[in-house]
């Protein structure tokens, strides 16, 4: 976590990092939260190792990602009950339903707006979405 004033806000930039070695290299962060709000980068099916886990299998890469955005958004102060919009990027449109599924089951309450668009690819072809969030903290 790296914290700073921005100049004439009041707010501070916090940055937050899931420790991989990428970050640094490609000069990004895990997620950013400038006050109340909360970007997430995009986030793919990787474990902590850097292993892809469930290849062929959207709706479980979907729900591992959502459990990974959880995560770091506790970390940021925020929850999934505080997402505003999601970013999905399938590699195969026909894939839709199942991530549409697996959406509609953690944000049945909350109802985000969303954004579903097929990609010629992703970094590894076993990858087959990669999701990013934006939140607004309602505390």
């Amino acid at each position: 976590m790296v914290a700073k004033k921005i100049n004439n806000y009041m707010a501070e930039r916090i940055n937050f990092s899931s420790g991989a070695p990428w970050e640094s290299v490609a000069g990004y962060s895990r997620a950013v939260r400038i006050g109340k709000n909360i970007e997430v980068a995009g986030t793919t099916a990787v474990d902590s190792h850097g292993e892809i886990v469930f290849p062929g299998d959207a709706g479980a890469q979907t729900k591992f990602i959502f459990e990974k955005i959880d995560k770091i958004l506790n970390e940021a102060g925020s929850k999934l009950s505080d997402v505003i919009r999601t970013r999905m990027f399938v590699t195969d449109i026909n894939d839709w339903e199942e991530v549409a599924l697996v959406h509609g089951h953690i944000f049945n309450e909350v109802k985000p707006v969303s954004t579903l668009v097929e990609v010629s690819r992703l970094i590894d072809k076993e990858l087959l979405i990669e999701i990013e969030v934006s939140a607004v903290v309602q505390n």
